[in-house]
């Protein structure tokens, strides 16, 4: 990781850097405490192309092989929308979010999504979605 991105903001848009937010994370140094908190991981994992980190909060009965990052595309800002459950005393939550991107060509988008987390081997991983 380049030091620049490292004190940059970080892309899940708490008030912290890359670094001592998501960051931490997507190195192994921590690992999420809410389902919230892995949702926003993840997020930022998308956003620095952090391929091995999306599958390892992957829940295995789900996980895809591998991730393609798709060229071109920008995520840039996260709405976390509603959670219900998902804290650290409990075993599932979901989360549901807004995740705006620029897509190749300056197209912008958003997703739409409640993600689905619940705990595996103790820490929370991503089952899956359903897009609104």
């Amino acid at each position: 990781m380049s030091k620049r991105r490292d004190a940059a903001p970080c892309p899940c848009g708490l008030p912290a850097s890359y670094q001592d937010c998501c960051g931490r994370l997507h190195r192994g140094e921590a690992q999420a405490a809410t389902a919230e908190q892995l949702m926003r991981s993840r997020f930022s994992a998308f956003a620095v192309q952090d391929a091995a980190y999306l599958i390892k909060s992957w829940h295995p009965a789900t996980r895809p092989p591998s991730i393609d990052f798709e060229p071109g595309m920008r995520w840039e800002r996260l709405e976390i929308l509603d959670a219900t459950e998902g804290t650290p005393f409990h075993t599932k939550g979901t989360v549901e979010f807004r995740a705006s991107y620029s897509a190749k060509g300056g197209q912008a988008g958003a997703l739409h999504e409640v993600s689905r987390f619940v705990r595996h081997d103790g820490a929370w991983v991503y089952l899956k979605g359903i897009l609104q």
